[in-house]
C-alpha cells in the first residue's frame, strides 16, 4: 500500500511496535523512516536528550531486522516539531505518516495539540493515526469501515484488504451511516471485496440532523462498531464528504478517548 512510511516517535517503548504495525502497510519493497525530534532549545537538555536518542535508534535497527524491512532512524533537533515531521516527509518523499496521539496537551510531546492539528492539516501524505490498543494487538478477527457517503471509498477498501491479508484473511465490514433507508429491509448482503475477501454489508439509518452534529460523529461510529462487535476500526477520511473535513485533532481524540478497541483514523 505504502511505499515509503515516516513514523515520528516520542518515546522509545513506541518504536518497535509502529515498525511492527507499519510493516503491514508495505509495499513488498517499502521502507520506514523513524524520526526522533528534540525540542529542547538549551545546550545541556539537547546533549543529554541526544544522548538518549540511543535508545530509539538502538530498537529500530533490532525490529528492522525481525520484521526484515529496510528501517532507517534520524534524531533531529528543532523547537518547530511538527515544521520538522512536516519537511521530512517531503525531503524523503513519504507517502504515509504513522503516529499516535499522546501525551499531555501542556507537553513538549509532538503528537498532542497544536503539532497534532498541523500535520493532520498540511501534510500532503498520508496521515494515519493509531490509537495504543492497535499497538498492543496482535490479531485482528475483523476490519470495520465505517462511512458516511454509500459504502468505504477504493483507499480504504486497499487499506482494510492489506490488513486483513495479514490477519488471516479477517472478513472486512463495512458500516453504512447515512439518512437514507435502504430500499428493502432485508438481511445485509455479504459478499467479496475486490481481492476476494469476505465483504459483509451492514446500513445504520439515522435522521439528518444527527448526522449534522459533527461532536457526535465519534460515538455514531461506536454504536454501529459495537453492533459488529467491534475489531479494527479504520475510520478514512473520503475527500468527497459534503460535511467538510472529517478527520482533525479533535475528532481523533474523541474517538481514541471512547473506544475499547484497536483504531486507525487515515486522512488521505
Amino acid at each position: 500500500m505504502y511505499h515509503r512510511l515516516l513514523i515520528p516517535v516520542s518515546q522509545a517503548a513506541e518504536v518497535e511496535p509502529l515498525i511492527r504495525f507499519g510493516a503491514q502497510l508495505l509495499e513488498a519493497d517499502g521502507e520506514i523512516r523513524i524520526l526522533h525530534v528534540i525540542p529542547q532549545t538549551s545546550l545541556p537538555e539537547i546533549t543529554k536528550a541526544w544522548r538518549e536518542s540511543v535508545h530509539i535508534v538502538v530498537p529500530a535497527h533490532e525490529t528492522a531486522a525481525v520484521v526484515e524491512v529496510p528501517v532507517e532512524p534520524e534524531v533531529r533537533v528543532a523547537p518547530d516539531v511538527a515544521g520538522e515531521i512536516l519537511e521530512s516527509a517531503t525531503v524523503h518523499s513519504v507517502d504515509g505518516i504513522l503516529m499516535t496521539l499522546r501525551g499531555n496537551p501542556r507537553s513538549p510531546n509532538p503528537f498532542v495539540g497544536h503539532t497534532a492539528s498541523t500535520i493532520l492539516q498540511h501534510a500532503h501524505p498520508d496521515v494515519l493515526v493509531v490509537n495504543r490498543l492497535v499497538l498492543a494487538t496482535l490479531s485482528f478477527s475483523r476490519i470495520l469501515l465505517p462511512s458516511f457517503v454509500g459504502g468505504p471509498s477504493p483507499k480504504a477498501m486497499q487499506l482494510a484488504e492489506s490488513l486483513a491479508l495479514k490477519h488471516g484473511s479477517a472478513p472486512i465490514v463495512s458500516l453504512t451511516i447515512s439518512s437514507e433507508p435502504l430500499a428493502q429491509e432485508e438481511t445485509p448482503a455479504t459478499g467479496r471485496s475486490p481481492r476476494g475477501l469476505e465483504l459483509r454489508h451492514r446500513h445504520t439509518f439515522l435522521p439528518e440532523r444527527l448526522l449534522d452534529r459533527r461532536h457526535q460523529i465519534p460515538d455514531l461510529i461506536l454504536s454501529a462498531a459495537a453492533r459488529e462487535r467491534y475489531g479494527f476500526l479504520m475510520v478514512v477520511e473520503d475527500r468527497q464528504n459534503a460535511r467538510g473535513p472529517l478527520i482533525t485533532r479533535r475528532f481523533v481524540e474523541d474517538l481514541f478517548r471512547s473506544a475499547p478497541c484497536p483504531v486507525m483514523a487515515v486522512r488521505g
